[in-house]
């Protein structure tokens, strides 16, 4: 019977890991001891260039951090102590009836840099933290849980929805989601908690990560995502802000605000 229980287990492995034909995604690169498996089990050592699938669970641990690269080119930066999982990716280049992107970010932080769907499928593109559902619109982001939950947008721009409504935020703009009932609102670099702030200035510095798929074109997007206006960016920031949004010195920045 233990046999038979390895054997299943070792199949559902091989599953998650199985050629292009049922894989969506890539180790770029990594550092570290970095896990993959089905969600729920224990995962298993993966290494560069391995493939993996719709479902698979990839886990990072103390001063590890994996890059995901996936079909349609956009990147997933995985910072230490993180999890993550593929819940829906679907990406054919000559047929964008069916693009889908669902990520889910359980615990830890990450960094998305879009790829092709973002370019011509918005609407397909998102990812689930436990506070709210972020929507990419062409952008470079990254998102720290360390209760609450933190979104620092490099390029491009977002929208935060949960159960009290939608914010949209622009390039340079930081925000911070205290429960899945509470509206995301924006602060100052200077509001970030040391965690959040040392996550967002190691993923920044991630070499080989950049977004595609139209930044301009998502941040017009945005509007219409987050009930009004498009976002831009400003805010004379410290080092703190440095480190996080990579440069900009004095930007301007909007948000807006849709509640149900």
């Amino acid at each position: 019977m233990k046999n038979l229980g390895r054997s299943i287990a070792a199949f559902a492995l091989a599953m998650l890991f199985a050629g292009a034909a049922l894989a969506q995604g890539v180790v770029q690169s990594m550092r570290g001891d970095v896990r993959a498996g089905p969600a729920g089990q224990p995962g298993a050592a993966i290494a560069v260039n391995q493939r993996l699938a719709v479902g698979a669970a990839v886990t990072t641990g103390p001063d590890a951090q994996a890059i995901l690269r996936f079909d349609d080119g956009q990147q997933v930066v995985l910072h230490q102590n993180t999890e993550f999982r593929i819940v829906d990716f679907r990406y054919e280049a000559s047929d964008s009836k069916n693009d889908r992107t669902v990520f889910e970010l359980i615990k830890g932080a990450l960094r998305m840099a879009s790829g092709a769907i973002i370019g011509r499928n918005r609407q397909a593109v998102a990812l689930r933290t436990p506070q709210a559902t972020i929507g990419i619109r062409g952008t470079d982001f990254m998102v720290a849980l360390v209760n609450p939950a933190y979104v620092s947008v490099l390029e491009g721009a977002v929208s935060v929805t949960n159960a009290a409504g939608t914010v949209g935020f622009g390039a340079g703009s930081i925000g911070s989601v205290a429960s899945s009932a509470v509206l995301a609102t924006a602060i100052p670099a200077s509001a970030l908690p040391a965690a959040a702030s040392a996550a967002f200035s190691s993923m920044s510095a991630a070499a080989g990560v950049a977004a595609a798929g139209g930044a301009a074109e998502g941040a017009a997007g945005t509007a219409g995502a987050a009930g009004g206006a498009t976002a831009g960016t400003a805010a004379a920031v410290g080092a703190a802000a440095a480190a996080v949004a990579g440069a900009a010195a004095a930007s301007r920045s909007t948000s807006t605000t849709t509640h149900h």
